[in-house]
Formats: C-alpha cells, sequence, structure tokens
C-alpha cells in the first residue's frame, strides 16, 4: 500500500511540476514583437504573477509554472505593443512554446508608450497622442523627421527654405522651443534651443510617437507642449537580413542607404547608414547629410537584457539667408555662409524584471552636439547675416532609473531618477564662453483603470545647479459617459491640469557675440496647460472623432530684441538680447477624425483653430532691448489661426501608397529688416508617395513632395522648395 501510494506521488510530481511557460508574440505577417510587456494572470485574478518583455525573437519566458498533463493550472496573459490592440488570451499550462499573434489596432485601440512611459491603451491616457507606424513611414519614405510630422495632427511646421534650412515644429501655441524630442531613449534636443528636424534622418527608424501637451512630469525641460518620439528597428530574422536601396529625383537629388540586421540565440543586431545628397533650386542651396548607426541587444538571461544604441548624423547646408518675401525677391541671397552640424547620440539600457513582477530600466546615455556657422561675407540689407564663424560644442551625459510595478491590472505605479550634466563652450570661435548646468530629476506616476474611470497623475522634483528647485505636476481624467452601440460605440469625456517647465538655452546664458550679450538673469519658462474635450467611437470602434480645447498660459517667455536706441555707443538696431515676456496666451480646439476606410485604408484627419496673444511685456526701451511686436495684445509669431492635415494610407502586401496634405494658414511674421513685411500668406502642400513589390526581395518606390507645386513661404523671406520627387529601388538579401 505504501509503495502504491509513493508511485502516485511520484508520478503526480513528474507529471505536473515547475516549469517554464514561454510565449512567442507575432504580429499579422506572423514577424516576431519585440519589446511587447506581456503579463501573465492565474485564473480569475488581476494581480499579474510575472510581467516580461518579449525577446527580439518575440518570445517572453516565465519560470516556476505549473505545468503538465494532470495539472489543474491555466493562466491568462495580456500583450501591449506599441501600435497593435491590446491582446487577452487564456493559456495552457503546458511547457512548450505558445504563440499570440497580434492584430492592427482600430482608431480607439491602440497602445502606445509616450504618454506614460510604459505601453499604455491609448484612451486610458488622457493625453492626445499621434503615432507613425513602420508601414507608414516605409511608404512615405520621408528623407528626414520634418516630412512625416508635419501631417500629424496639431502639428505646424515651418521651415526656413531649402533642405537643410532650420526646420521647426510648433504646437498649441507654443514656442518651436517648446518640444522634447528623443531617438532611441535619449533626448537629442539641447534644452532651450529650437530643434532642427530636417536634419533627423528617419532611415530604419520603425515607430513615431507625437504626444501634445504639456509632459514635463515624465520628460522633464522642454516638454512644454509635445514630445516627439522615434524608435529604431531591431534585427529579429534568425537568418542575417541585408536591405540597401537608393533613389534620384530632381535638383541633382541622389540618397542611397543600407541595412544588416537579424537574431540568433541571445543576441540581435541592426546596424545601418544613409547619405543623402541635393543641390536645391537656389544660390547656396546644397545640402549634404550622413548617417550610421546601430542597434544592439543581448538576453544575459530570460529576465536581464542589455542594449546598445548609438547614432552619428553628420550634415552639411548651404544658408542664403532670407531673401524672397511671399514671391517678391527683395534681397539677394548670400553665397558664401554655411552650417555644419555633427551630432553622436548612445546610449546603454539595462532591464531587469522580476519574478514579483516589477520592471527596472537603467539607461546611460550621452549626446554630443558640434555645431558649426561660417560666414565670409556681409549682407547689410539682411538682419541674419553678420560675418563671423559661430560654434557651439556641447556634451550632455546622463544616467536615468525607472522602476514600474503593477499592483493590479487595473492600476501602474511608474517611478524614476534622472541625472544630466549639461556642458559646453558656445558662442563665436576665439571669443567662446564655458556654461556648465547640472539637473538631478525624481519623478513618480500612478495609474488607474477602474471600470469607466481612467486617472493618471504625478508629479516631478527638479533640481537645477543654476535654477533652483521647482516641482511640476500633470493630473488627467478620463471618464466613458456612454458605452453605446454599434454605430455610436462609446462616448468617453477628457480632462487633464499640467505645468511644464523649460530652461534657457546655454548661448542664450553664456555666450557673447558681436551682434548681442548674453543675459544670466534669465528665468526659466514655465506653463500652466488646460485640456478638455470627448471622444466619440463610431462604427464598433473603427472610428474615433475626437475634439479637444486646450487653454495654455506662458510664463516667463524668452524672446529676442534689438536695442531701440543708440545704446553704450551702439546704433539702433546693432546690439540685441534676450529677455523674459511675463505673459502669454494660446488657446484654441483640436478636431480629428481617424479610422479605417477598409481593412487596408487608413485615414487621419484633422483641424486646429488657435488663438494668441502677449498678455504682459516689458515697455519697449533701450535697456529692455524688445521688439514692437512683443508688446501685450498682439498676436505670437508664426502660430496660424488656421491649420489643418490629411494622411491618406493604403497598406498593402503587394503595394502601399499614401496621400498626405497639409493645410496652413495665414499667420504673424516679420522680416526683421524693417521692410514692413508682417505676414507669411497661407498655403497647401501636398505629397504622394508609394511602392510596389516586383518580387519578394525587389521593391520600386517613388515620393513626390509639394505635388502642386506651389510657392509659399513657410518662414517670411525664406521660398520653400518647388514640386520635387525621387524614385529608386530597395533591395533584400536573406532574412525570412
Amino acid at each position: 500500500m505504501r509503495a502504491c501510494a509513493f508511485w502516485f506521488l511520484f508520478t503526480s510530481i513528474a507529471v505536473a511540476q515547475s516549469a517554464e511557460l514561454k510565449i512567442k508574440v507575432i504580429d499579422p505577417q506572423s514577424a516576431a514583437v519585440s519589446g511587447a510587456q506581456v503579463s501573465l494572470f492565474a485564473r480569475r485574478t488581476d494581480v499579474p504573477l510575472q510581467v516580461a518583455i518579449t525577446s527580439a525573437e518575440g518570445l517572453a519566458t516565465f519560470a516556476q509554472i505549473k505545468t503538465g498533463q494532470t495539472s489543474t493550472e491555466s493562466y491568462r496573459v495580456q500583450v501591449l505593443a506599441g501600435g497593435f490592440a491590446p491582446q487577452t488570451e487564456s493559456v495552457p499550462a503546458r511547457s512548450e512554446v505558445i504563440t499570440i499573434q497580434l492584430h492592427l489596432a482600430t482608431a480607439s485601440e491602440s497602445v502606445v508608450v509616450t504618454a506614460t512611459k510604459n505601453p499604455t491603451l491609448a484612451e486610458d491616457t488622457g493625453a492626445s497622442i499621434s503615432t507613425l507606424e513602420s508601414g507608414q513611414l516605409e511608404t512615405m519614405e520621408p528623407i528626414a523627421a520634418d516630412d512625416a510630422v508635419r501631417f500629424l495632427p496639431g502639428a505646424v511646421i515651418n521651415t526656413a527654405g531649402q533642405r537643410g534650412g532650420i526646420s521647426s515644429l510648433f504646437v498649441r501655441g507654443g514656442e518651436s522651443t517648446y518640444n522634447k524630442v528623443i531617438v532611441d531613449g535619449v533626448a537629442v534636443d539641447n534644452p532651450g534651443e529650437t530643434f532642427d528636424f530636417g536634419t533627423l534622418p528617419l532611415t530604419e527608424a520603425d515607430r513615431v510617437e507625437f504626444l501634445r501637451g504639456a509632459q514635463s512630469t515624465l520628460y522633464g525641460s522642454d516638454a512644454m507642449t509635445s514630445v516627439v518620439q522615434v524608435w529604431t528597428r531591431t534585427g529579429s530574422t534568425p537568418v542575417p537580413e541585408l536591405r540597401f536601396g537608393a533613389d534620384g529625383g530632381n535638383f541633382f537629388t541622389a540618397n542611397g542607404y543600407a541595412a544588416l540586421s537579424g537574431a540568433r540565440g541571445k543576441f540581435d543586431y541592426n546596424f545601418f547608414g544613409d547619405q543623402f545628397n541635393t543641390n536645391g533650386f537656389g544660390i547656396n542651396d546644397a545640402y549634404s547629410d550622413s548617417l550610421e548607426g546601430a542597434n544592439v541587444g543581448a538576453a544575459l538571461s530570460d529576465r536581464v537584457a542589455l542594449r546598445v544604441r548609438v547614432r552619428h548624423s553628420n550634415s552639411h547646408t548651404g544658408v542664403p539667408g532670407e531673401w524672397d518675401f511671399n514671391g517678391d525677391p527683395l534681397l539677394a541671397p548670400d553665397p558664401s555662409e554655411t552650417a555644419q552640424l555633427n551630432t553622436i547620440i548612445g546610449s546603454t539600457e539595462l532591464t531587469v524584471a522580476t519574478p514579483s513582477g516589477w520592471q527596472h530600466r537603467l539607461t546611460a546615455f550621452d549626446s554630443l552636439y558640434r555645431y558649426n556657422d561660417i560666414n565670409l561675407n556681409s549682407n547689410p540689407a539682411s538682419y541674419d547675416s553678420f560675418p563671423g564663424h559661430t560654434y557651439n560644442d556641447i556634451n550632455r551625459p546622463g544616467f536615468e532609473y525607472q522602476g514600474d510595478y503593477s499592483e493590479r491590472s487595473w492600476t501602474h505605479s511608474t517611478f524614476g531618477y534622472r541625472l544630466e550634466n549639461e556642458v559646453g563652450f558656445v558662442g563665436a570661435v576665439g571669443s567662446q564662453t564655458f556654461g556648465q548646468r547640472l539637473e538631478q530629476d525624481a519623478y513618480f506616476q500612478q495609474q488607474v483603470t477602474w471600470r469607466r474611470l481612467s486617472a493618471v497623475a504625478g508629479g516631478r522634483f527638479v533640481h537645477n545647479s543654476l535654477f533652483g528647485n521647482t516641482g511640476v505636476p500633470r493630473v488627467a481624467l478620463t471618464f466613458l459617459a456612454l458605452r453605446g452601440g454599434e454605430f455610436f460605440s462609446g462616448t468617453r469625456l477628457r480632462f487633464s491640469y499640467a505645468q511644464g517647465f523649460m530652461e534657457p538655452a546655454l548661448y542664450q546664458t553664456f555666450a557673447n557675440l558681436p551682434f548681442y550679450a548674453a543675459n544670466p538673469g534669465l528665468l526659466p519658462e514655465r506653463t500652466r496647460a488646460y485640456e478638455a474635450g470627448f471622444e466619440q467611437k463610431l462604427l464598433e470602434g473603427k472610428w474615433a472623432f475626437n475634439a479637444i480645447y486646450f487653454h495654455n498660459i506662458f510664463h516667463d517667455q524668452i524672446e529676442y530684441g534689438t536695442n531701440q536706441q543708440t545704446y553704450q555707443g551702439f546704433p539702433p538696431g546693432s546690439l540685441g538680447e534676450f529677455f523674459n515676456v511675463q505673459e502669454s496666451l494660446a488657446q484654441g480646439a483640436e478636431i480629428e477624425l481617424q479610422g479605417k476606410i477598409g481593412k487596408k485604408l487608413l485615414l487621419d484627419t484633422s483641424y486646429t483653430n488657435l488663438s494668441t496673444k502677449y498678455l504682459e511685456a516689458p515697455l519697449c526701451t533701450a535697456v529692455n532691448f524688445c521688439e514692437p511686436f512683443y508688446q501685450a495684445g498682439n498676436p505670437l509669431l508664426r502660430r496660424p489661426k488656421h491649420s489643418a492635415t490629411t494622411l491618406l494610407s493604403y497598406l498593402g502586401a503587394k503595394w502601399s501608397a499614401n496621400l498626405a496634405g497639409s493645410f496652413i494658414g495665414r499667420r504673424p511674421d516679420s522680416d526683421f529688416d524693417g521692410l514692413g513685411i508682417n505676414h507669411a500668406a497661407g498655403y497647401v502642400r501636398v505629397d504622394l508617395g508609394g511602392w510596389y513589390a516586383l518580387n519578394s526581395r525587389v521593391t520600386a518606390y517613388a515620393d513626390v513632395q509639394n505635388a502642386l507645386d506651389r510657392r509659399y513661404n513657410e518662414v517670411v523671406g525664406y521660398p520653400a522648395l518647388p514640386v520635387n520627387f525621387r524614385a529608386g529601388f530597395r533591395f533584400r538579401i536573406g532574412g525570412e
């Protein structure tokens, strides 16, 4: 009898034992999905047993799981991956690999990352966020980020003329400096400076997210009105894959690129490069940019992963300056001024997922920024043409820790610490000034989704070695007011309040140039932002209509002005300085309609109405160095009252195509030369693109920008490119 009992116990342990449960996550084309968050739950419980992140091969491994033929255990798995719909499935307790195939999200069920710093259903974030997925980017074939971001809801891109001219982003009435730009987890914008989206190549970009609203709680300085985040593709095929291609177009444009990627065992890799050249259409309009990068990962264990990323970009552009004002060539282009931008960003990221459900991410990063502007001749008729050599050399090493924990399936905590040392030389060659500031941040955020209510609340404490301490809170609420039916499929109300801040740029505080003086007394800029609105789902969630009212109050906004009278021997208009404007207002509404016209045809269209004005500004005196257009009651420059975007994408297996449109209305601007020009005319830009697979290895593609050949100024005095096109082929060797 004892022998029988012993045998029964032995066989029970042998059949039902602790082992590993492996989940493989794939996309609709059966390709592995890396970086997906997979949570494991026991039956009828909302407490996650374990949380894992999928490897480059799409695998998530859960240890110490009861498996076996006689085991009564079964589990529930939730998968969240950016760009896909969330998926929850019941899985049996067995040791073989279980495959879960994701499907593309409808308009209202997309998972995003930027809004909360972890994968979250977009409708639960209480934020306005838009995305460009890999299929859309592959169809658009953008040379740089400005070619893609300009067609997202709420984005106003202003490019100073040709390719390589400064391409800035204005969102919800904020300054062009109010955008946090992140590539592979590294901030690439210098605090307080306008980021040039025209010099950010999107070669091998896998995904872009565009988050609107004040987001300093999670992202610190600069995230005053938006965050733009880009992720680079990871290798995923067991057989190495070589992708390469080339294209050419008018204005002697040529572009070539290559990438080698794959995943084998515990390692994955993607090495890539790109070279772009164009002569432009006018005097001193040439632009070139080269990019090299790598994205390499290693699974040190089932719970520990290491990833190293690096990107180097080197661009060279002519700087003709302003000369054509809404079709009237009043000045001559500068034939000699040139600018060079050399940047290197790198990061090492260690991710640890503990059995208890904690996730830890430790990142060491560095960003190097080298900018040269050389002008040999002076054009006395133009405000921005001074002979000289400006050189900025800025280095920003740092470290960040982020911790995440899901207490229940409906609540999630995020907290972190960030240290960054910004140091560099700014100014003119021969008289550069050294500047440095150290910043330490601590932040916390709590997410709760309970029945019809979703809430996100958090705060950030910042200590800056120059500007002291500050705190910025954010709270966002969404409420499902009506569940709806087949046509009206749910009505969701939204409200959020946030504060943001931004440090002055190093050159504004430290640099002294022949034509302006540094202002060490500048205050950081701040904002208070409210937004409220609703989302209406239609046709069982396939379509979504969003309407949002936003209200921003900006404090201590930094502007640039010149002496209005003779000052310390300098004639009027010859000496400049940066100063703070006490208060300004930007308010308006965004309306967006997005959805699927068919299974493969996507539409995202939007309209923004904006009103801005200075509420309180310093008096214009020689000492204050201000300009008349910064006075109370005047609108803010380069913000259109009316703007709209449309992006129509067909994403097929054999071919894909897109139609993109951007309408920007008349907006206040200035020639800054006393010519009396106070606005830029409205314009419509239409882009077309597409590709066709000749076979599984060769694809032909074409891209046409400004297809209507409109002549317009995005920035007054700088004529935009006329119709320009590229066409070429891309090839694939190896892979699956």
